[in-house]
């Protein structure tokens, strides 16, 4: 390893831009609840609520907008949008056939032992939480499980994507959170998962996370239909 390369391993990361430190917090308060669908906020409220001015902001709603979370309205803002099931199912459709494919490829890298640690401490703390009754804390390790699957692959366009559809399933998925069976399949489906991964087997890693999506988009898609998911 050279010294340039040390010095830039060293280096800090860089501070966020206003911007991005304002999309970070109004996606975080979308996800959370503390902005549920249908709220309505002008760029002068999400500017004294942040402490930063209204430029910033401007730029953090069109991100917004275009990722699909808000619609943008002249003189009044933004608005959160709601999920409906047909929104879901196209955008499980999608991330099901990105994070299969995820699965594939990681199972042909062979991922080291602190990969798959990674992956392990998602499911035990899937685990964890399940057994303590904590749907929320579950719901967020499952979450992480998800986000450390897609950044092993290091394939940045595929990241992207699915990232920008993560943001919207989150939303359905914590909205309809407790309403849903206890997820004790998804754990064992989970660990499964991990373990076709480790055993370096592609075709049984894509069909078990396939199989996994699938059976999650039907279950969150039929409870937005009786919900009438559009004005959830």
């Amino acid at each position: 390893m050279t010294k340039a390369t040390t010095k830039a391993e060293k280096r800090p990361a860089a501070k966020p831009t206003q911007a991005e430190y304002a999309h970070a917090e109004l996606k975080r308060m979308m996800l959370d609840g503390t902005l549920p669908f249908g709220t309505q906020m002008l760029e002068s409220e999400a500017a004294e609520r942040l402490k930063i001015s209204r430029t910033p902001i401007r730029e953090a709603m069109i991100l917004l907008q275009q990722e699909g979370m808000v619609e943008l309205r002249p003189r009044h803002g933004m608005r959160v949008l709601p999920v409906s099931a047909d929104d879901m199912r196209d955008i499980y459709d999608v991330l099901t056939a990105l994070e299969g494919k995820a699965a594939e490829l990681l199972a042909e890298r062979r991922l080291s032992h602190d990969e798959l640690d990674g992956l392990w401490d998602a499911v035990e703390q899937m685990e964890a939480a399940l057994a303590a009754n904590e749907l929320a804390d579950w719901a967020e390790a499952d979450d992480l499980f998800h986000l450390r699957l897609i950044d092993l692959t290091r394939n940045k366009r595929l990241i992207g994507m699915v990232n920008q559809l993560r943001a919207q399933a989150h939303r359905a998925r914590m909205a309809t959170l407790f309403l849903r069976p206890r997820p004790t399949e998804s754990n064992r489906e989970h660990r499964a998962l991990v373990d076709a991964i480790a055993s370096g087997d592609p075709a049984e890693a894509r069909r078990m996370h396939e199989e996994h999506r699938t059976r999650a988009k039907e279950l969150l898609v039929n409870i937005l239909r009786s919900l009438g998911g559009a004005q959830m």
